[in-house]
Protein backbone atom coordinates (compact mmCIF):
# COMPACT_ATOMS: atom_id res chain seq x y z
CA UNK A 1 0.00 0.00 0.00
CA UNK A 2 1.44 3.23 -0.94
CA UNK A 3 1.48 6.15 1.65
CA UNK A 4 2.08 9.43 1.51
CA UNK A 5 3.48 11.55 4.12
CA UNK A 6 1.89 15.05 5.40
CA UNK A 7 3.01 17.99 5.32
CA UNK A 8 3.59 19.72 8.53
CA UNK A 9 5.86 21.95 8.07
CA UNK A 10 3.56 24.61 9.37
CA UNK A 11 2.42 23.01 12.28
CA UNK A 12 2.82 24.49 15.82
CA UNK A 13 4.61 22.51 18.36
CA UNK A 14 5.26 23.73 21.68
CA UNK A 15 9.12 22.65 22.34
CA UNK A 16 12.28 24.19 23.97
CA UNK A 17 15.55 24.53 22.18
CA UNK A 18 17.09 21.81 24.71
CA UNK A 19 14.85 19.55 23.91
CA UNK A 20 16.18 19.52 20.15
CA UNK A 21 19.90 19.39 21.92
CA UNK A 22 20.66 15.68 22.12
CA UNK A 23 22.03 15.05 25.57
CA UNK A 24 25.55 14.03 24.22
CA UNK A 25 26.29 16.52 22.37
CA UNK A 26 30.02 18.22 22.54
CA UNK A 27 28.12 21.60 23.11
CA UNK A 28 26.46 20.15 26.13
CA UNK A 29 30.00 19.20 27.90
CA UNK A 30 31.48 22.49 27.15
CA UNK A 31 28.63 24.20 28.77
CA UNK A 32 29.00 21.52 31.89
CA UNK A 33 32.91 22.11 32.34
CA UNK A 34 33.92 25.24 31.17
CA UNK A 35 32.37 28.72 33.15
CA UNK A 36 33.49 31.62 31.25
CA UNK A 37 31.72 33.80 33.72
CA UNK A 38 35.83 34.81 34.21
CA UNK A 39 35.63 36.60 30.79
CA UNK A 40 33.72 39.20 32.15
CA UNK A 41 36.27 40.33 35.04
CA UNK A 42 39.00 40.72 32.28
CA UNK A 43 36.96 43.17 29.94
CA UNK A 44 34.83 45.15 32.73
CA UNK A 45 37.40 48.52 32.66
CA UNK A 46 37.02 48.22 28.90
CA UNK A 47 33.13 48.88 28.63
CA UNK A 48 31.48 51.66 29.47
CA UNK A 49 28.10 50.74 30.94
CA UNK A 50 25.82 54.17 31.04
CA UNK A 51 26.86 55.24 26.72
CA UNK A 52 28.83 54.15 23.74
CA UNK A 53 27.53 51.93 20.92
CA UNK A 54 25.60 48.38 22.24
CA UNK A 55 28.23 45.72 22.72
CA UNK A 56 27.94 41.93 21.54
CA UNK A 57 28.34 40.12 25.10
CA UNK A 58 31.65 39.15 25.81
CA UNK A 59 31.27 35.95 26.44
CA UNK A 60 28.92 35.33 23.11
CA UNK A 61 31.75 36.39 21.58
CA UNK A 62 34.25 33.87 23.13
CA UNK A 63 31.58 31.29 22.47
CA UNK A 64 31.35 32.37 18.92
CA UNK A 65 34.70 31.57 18.45
CA UNK A 66 34.69 28.42 20.79
CA UNK A 67 32.24 26.70 17.98
CA UNK A 68 34.23 28.20 15.36
CA UNK A 69 37.61 26.42 16.47
CA UNK A 70 35.52 23.19 18.19
CA UNK A 71 33.51 22.45 14.54
CA UNK A 72 36.52 23.80 12.23
CA UNK A 73 34.58 26.52 10.77
CA UNK A 74 37.37 28.10 8.04
CA UNK A 75 35.78 31.79 7.98
CA UNK A 76 33.37 33.86 10.59
CA UNK A 77 31.04 34.85 7.78
CA UNK A 78 30.23 30.93 7.78
CA UNK A 79 30.47 30.76 11.45
CA UNK A 80 27.35 33.16 11.76
CA UNK A 81 25.39 31.14 8.94
CA UNK A 82 25.79 27.66 10.75
CA UNK A 83 24.61 29.75 13.80
CA UNK A 84 21.81 30.78 12.07
CA UNK A 85 20.71 27.12 10.87
CA UNK A 86 22.08 25.05 13.72
CA UNK A 87 20.11 24.47 16.87
CA UNK A 88 22.89 23.45 18.96
CA UNK A 89 25.22 26.55 18.36
CA UNK A 90 22.03 28.39 19.27
CA UNK A 91 21.46 26.74 22.55
CA UNK A 92 24.81 26.76 23.76
CA UNK A 93 25.05 30.69 23.18
CA UNK A 94 21.78 30.97 24.90
CA UNK A 95 19.56 32.27 21.65
CA UNK A 96 16.26 31.69 21.35
CA UNK A 97 14.64 30.88 17.58
CA UNK A 98 14.07 34.66 16.87
CA UNK A 99 16.86 35.70 18.72
CA UNK A 100 19.26 38.14 16.14
CA UNK A 101 22.62 36.74 15.78
CA UNK A 102 25.80 39.12 15.25
CA UNK A 103 26.78 40.17 11.82
CA UNK A 104 29.48 38.38 10.90
CA UNK A 105 31.37 42.47 9.97
CA UNK A 106 30.55 43.20 13.83
CA UNK A 107 32.66 40.20 14.97
CA UNK A 108 35.15 41.07 12.39
CA UNK A 109 35.94 44.74 14.27
CA UNK A 110 36.88 42.95 17.57
CA UNK A 111 37.66 45.46 20.27
CA UNK A 112 41.64 45.50 21.75
CA UNK A 113 39.15 43.87 24.68
CA UNK A 114 37.87 41.16 22.67
CA UNK A 115 41.77 40.55 21.86
CA UNK A 116 42.90 40.36 25.77
CA UNK A 117 40.24 37.54 25.47
CA UNK A 118 41.48 35.60 23.48
CA UNK A 119 45.05 36.17 24.38
CA UNK A 120 44.35 34.61 27.51
CA UNK A 121 42.39 31.91 26.19
CA UNK A 122 45.36 30.74 24.13
CA UNK A 123 47.74 30.87 26.98
CA UNK A 124 45.51 29.30 29.24
CA UNK A 125 44.64 26.20 26.83
CA UNK A 126 46.00 24.48 23.66
CA UNK A 127 42.39 25.15 22.27
CA UNK A 128 43.12 28.34 20.01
Amino acid sequence: MLNKSSNNREQLEMISISQLVPDDHLLRKVEKVLDLNFVYDLVKDKYCLDNGRPSIDPVILVKILLIQKLFGIKSMRQTIKEIHTNVAYRWYLGYGFFDKVPHFVLLAKTTPADFMIISYLKKSSNTF
